[in-house]
């Protein structure tokens, strides 16, 4: 049996998984394998390095700085969010996300991204001898860079932009690759139904060198319902065990402090609640 943990992203719903794993933590709950995307992947990467309270913490010391997110940030540089102050100054300097500890710890962890020239997923195994501090924060920036508002991020030839355009919740991978007892965290309500995008041709303008991203973000709306119905099917015979909000956390970028307190305070009432129901899906 190997047990993994699934991550959705979703921008600042990512509050509602890190509240759900630093309950985890807290209580011992360990996978041998992990898988985020986006913010799953950003937020996610703490579970790993052990760092309780860390995701809500930098959040809110800095979602109402410039240097952080602004729209003075994307016109000058195409980054809504600063790739130097959110992938370098936070995790090295201001708020230390432990790389050795990552590192150490055993269980396996994945990043998804899209490759633009494919529109396919990209799932990247972090590999502690061949990935330094500085191309791991690379891929966790790629898996967080959304269309319209981040530039392409290239790594080891690859031109990659946000996980979730390719897949969202990345289930079915970690099913192929022999984990069989997973936990997902999903960051939308059960009735919630994806629309399809409505800036389809600026898409196609600005991405017109890269024809299999446009159709990847066009038909997205299609993939991500399928997946949402096929986890459903596979919750309800318990072949996977599912964390979601009850309703819709009713959030995307915010400046708030508090509404990140919210947002997190929602996943740990979750995890509290689900916690016994975890450690017997695991056998813990």
């Amino acid at each position: 049996m190997k047990k993994g943990l699934v991550m959705e992203g979703g921008a600042m719903r990512g509050l509602f998984t890190a509240g759900i794993t630093d309950v985890f933590m807290e209580n011992g709950i360990r996978f041998d394998g992990g898988i985020g995307t986006s913010a799953g992947a950003a937020f996610g990467c703490n579970y790993k390095s052990g760092q309780i309270g860390r995701v809500l913490r930098y959040n809110k010391e800095y979602c109402a700085d410039k240097r952080y997110i602004s729209m003075s940030g994307l016109l000058k540089t195409g980054n809504l969010y600063s790739s130097d102050f959110c992938y370098h100054e936070i995790p090295e300097k201001l708020d230390k996300f432990d790389f050795d500890a990552f590192n150490e710890d055993p269980m396996e962890f994945y990043i998804t991204c899209t490759n633009i020239e494919t529109g396919l997923a990209v799932h990247h195994k972090h590999d502690k001898d061949r990935d330094d501090f500085y191309t791991f924060l690379e891929w966790i920036r790629a898996s967080c860079a959304m269309p319209m508002v981040e530039q392409i991020v290239e790594i080891d030839g690859l031109k990659l932009l946000d996980g979730g355009v390719a897949d969202s919740v990345p289930v079915k991978f970690f099913e192929e690759i022999g984990y069989d007892r997973n936990v997902v965290i999903l960051t939308q309500p059960l009735t919630y139904v994806k629309k399809k995008i409505k800036y389809g041709a600026a898409a196609k303008a600005m991405y017109h060198e890269y024809p299999k991203l446009t159709e990847a973000m066009l038909d997205r709306h299609e993939r991500y319902n399928e997946d949402y119905e096929y986890i459903h099917e596979k919750e309800l015979k318990g072949e996977l065990l599912v964390i979601r909000p009850d309703d819709s956390l009713n959030i995307k970028v915010s400046n708030k402090p508090e509404e990140l307190q919210r947002v997190y305070n929602i996943g740990r009432h979750m995890g509290l609640a689900e916690l016994k129901r975890v450690q017997e899906f695991l056998e813990i």
